[in-house]
């Protein structure tokens, strides 16, 4: 067999040595760094502690790998009973709220109808609502004013001066020239209806201004009614809320024992002590990594790459000695 080939072979057997070796090694290490990452995990997991208060307790419930599958809580049979009882109060305040669009519906009812006057009192200008003032005044005045003129009428008869004339010598309250007439008296009967007049004009226009506020103000108690009805609506929700909020709080009081078991868990949850044992794990398989060198895979290597090992080896396969040549020479 040539030298070469066996300077081949022990090279390749040193390889197929130092590889299976670096293969264990690597197996090795692998195995270390799942058993601390394992290791690790079992440390941090999260264990709820359950919890028992005078309002209720939790239960945790975990599968077959001590992980947690679902939490919940029972409440007090205590407060449950007050919980049941607020439910049935809730039921008719809810009841009570139905029944408010109802009951305040007359609100609406009587806005509208202030809506429908406002309109009326609106839809006549403020100088148009004056001369209206202005002759529903007269005509209540009328009657009066004629038996005034009939009775003038009689007196001046009676004394003999009917048919007198003695021309305008009064002055109207402005400064205008007074009303002519037949006699003193009808002259003074002209101008004490041209003041009356000039007064009811005064108050026409005040009228007109008033009717048109008036309108406007039956408009804003309108929208009043209605904003009423709105929040009595709203307001009659109140029973209602209120017993559900006392419900909510039974809940909350109830739920305390499984948030307390929770923090208590969240709280044993060892991230510095499972960090530490992956550290120390990783460390591990780390060393173990040490085990892949094989010292006869390396000499075997080594040999088969040195070119005096081979030399040698054919000067021992050819039967030939160090010492016949040195002698031959």
């Amino acid at each position: 067999m040539p030298a070469s080939w066996i300077s081949a072979g022990a090279s390749l057997l040193g390889g197929l040595m130092g590889s299976s070796s670096a293969k264990k090694a690597a197996q090795a290490q692998a195995a270390a760094q799942a058993a601390a990452a394992k290791f690790a995990a079992e440390e941090a997991r999260f264990r709820p502690v359950g919890v028992t208060t005078r309002f209720g307790q939790s239960q945790f419930q975990t599968d077959a790998n001590g992980r947690v599958s679902g939490a919940g809580y029972t409440l007090d049979p205590a407060f449950r009973a007050y919980q049941d009882r607020f439910m049935g109060l809730a039921g008719d305040g809810l009841s009570q709220a139905e029944m408010a669009q109802q009951q305040f519906a007359p609100l609406g009812q009587a806005a509208q109808g202030l809506f429908g006057l406002g309109q009326q009192y609106l839809a006549q200008s403020p100088q148009a609502a004056a001369e209206q003032y202005m002759a529903g005044q007269q005509n209540l005045l009328a009657p009066s004013r004629e038996r005034q003129f009939a009775q003038l009428q009689n007196q001046l008869f009676q004394t003999g001066r009917g048919g007198l004339a003695v021309g305008a010598t009064g002055a109207r309250p402005g400064g205008g020239a007074g009303l002519g007439a037949a006699s003193p008296e009808m002259e003074a009967y002209y101008n004490a209806l041209a003041q009356q007049d000039a007064g009811l004009a005064a108050q026409a226009m005040q009228a007109g201004q008033q009717q048109t506020a008036f309108g406007v103000g039956l408009f804003g108690t309108g929208s009043n009614l209605l904003t009423e009805g709105y929040r009595g609506q709203a307001a009659a929700l109140g029973p209602y809320e209120a017993y559900l909020a006392q419900m909510r709080q039974l809940e909350s009081l109830g739920q305390d024992p499984l948030n307390i078991g929770i923090n208590i868990g969240a709280k044993g949850q060892s991230t510095a002590g499972a960090n530490a044992l992956y550290g120390g794990g990783m460390n591990a398989a780390q060393t173990t990594a040490g085990a892949a060198y094989n010292p006869y895979a390396q000499i075997l290597m080594q040999a088969g790459q040195n070119p005096q090992f081979k030399s040698g080896l054919e000067k021992l396969l050819s039967g030939t000695s160090t010492s016949q040549e040195y002698g031959t020479s």
